[in-house]
């Protein structure tokens, strides 16, 4: 059993900008993972020799996308990730709010994850 978990990072680059790289297979082939593939709704990641499938279940410009992932018979698990903009009306800060799951003892190296890809995505939006 998995547990969700939430973590914020604050961007600087518009909402605009952000929902590119979040939301499009070349977008995300920048900072997430080393090669991404769409077709319609279905995304597959590639990591070295370990891919991935999702499907884009939400999907709302400049605001979020949601990805679900599928097990090896394509059909969904109740696991996803999602990757949200908000924008501080008050400070006009833009946050990323990713939510994950991991095992309980893994929750540590996929904030640590998280951590490397989003550095990675600030240096391309020159935001770091």
């Amino acid at each position: 059993m998995k547990t969700k978990f939430d973590i914020e990072y604050s961007i600087t680059a518009s909402p605009q900008l952000l929902y590119q790289y979040i939301s499009t297979p070349s977008g995300l082939t920048e900072w997430f993972a080393d090669d991404v593939n769409s077709r319609g709704e279905f995304f597959t990641f590639i990591w070295g020799d370990s891919e991935e499938k999702a499907k884009l279940v939400t999907k709302k410009s400049d605001e979020k996308v949601k990805f679900r992932w599928l097990d090896e018979d394509d059909a969904e698990t109740e696991y996803f990730f999602e990757l949200r903009i908000v924008l501080d009306e008050l400070t006009k800060d833009v946050i990323l709010l990713v939510t994950d799951f991991a095992e309980d003892d893994e929750i540590k190296d996929q904030t640590q994850l998280w951590d490397n890809q989003i550095s990675d995505l600030k240096k391309i939006l020159g935001s770091a």
